[in-house]
């Protein structure tokens, strides 16, 4: 057992000091890097491509999608203009901070203004991963359950942002709103919440108003 506990150790240490190389390099370029964080199935790719169309002609933005497999969120996103590189974790339920760096060579990140990380579908294992980004968000559906904030508590704990998405949806849910909220804010009193559909465009404004706000922050910081 002890033996495990190392391995473990060792991992995040290294993972903790590449995302701070990725951190400084961000800094030092001037590229503001968001962690979309979400369980499979909450409507993280629908709302990059929202994005690209509404801020790709806008800012200098690009997209890093990890998956276990395929290319399809990557195939979808760059459809809209965007540059995007695909991450294959092979079975990791999560990005590292070490493919990060590589998938930003790509990308050139130093000619960003705005790289998003649609990190791999999972409720557990990306909030413990830094990646070197400036801010995580959570996206938290109304199809999932307004239990989820309680259950699986660091995610919402680490997360900057938290985007209730598909509220079309929660008419037909036993979704409880003020639960969920209340949860989330029990675990992180300053979390910012947007509401939102983004299959119907509904709160998409907020969206974008918050990523420009965060841009505008991370360059004067």
């Amino acid at each position: 057992m002890s033996k495990e506990i190392e391995v473990a150790r060792d991992v995040l240490q290294d993972n903790s000091q590449n995302a701070e190389a990725n951190r400084r390099r961000f800094c030092r370029e001037g590229v503001y890097v968001v962690n979309l964080m979400s369980g499979p199935g909450a409507g993280k790719t629908t709302l990059l491509e929202s994005t690209a169309e509404a801020l790709g002609q806008r800012l200098r933005m690009a997209v890093i999608t990890g998956d276990i497999a395929t290319t399809r969120d990557a195939d979808r996103i760059g459809r809209h203009g965007v540059p995007t590189v695909q991450i294959n974790t092979g079975g990791a339920c999560h990005i590292e901070a070490h493919q990060i760096a590589r998938a930003a060579d790509d990308l050139k990140a130093g000619k960003l203004d705005l790289l998003i990380i649609e990190n791999v579908g999972n409720l557990v294992c990306p909030a413990e991963f830094d990646l070197g980004e400036h801010d995580k968000v959570m996206m938290l559906s109304c199809t999932e359950g307004h239990d989820k904030p309680g259950k699986y508590p660091l995610m919402f704990k680490e997360s900057r942002a938290l985007i209730l998405n598909k509220m079309d949806l929660q008419p037909h849910t036993n979704f409880d709103v003020q639960a969920a909220l209340a949860d989330a804010r029990a675990i992180n009193p300053t979390i910012e919440v947007i509401k939102m559909s983004a299959w119907k465009g509904e709160g998409l404004q907020a969206w974008f108003d918050w990523l420009l706000a965060r841009i505008a922050a991370t360059r004067r910081a």
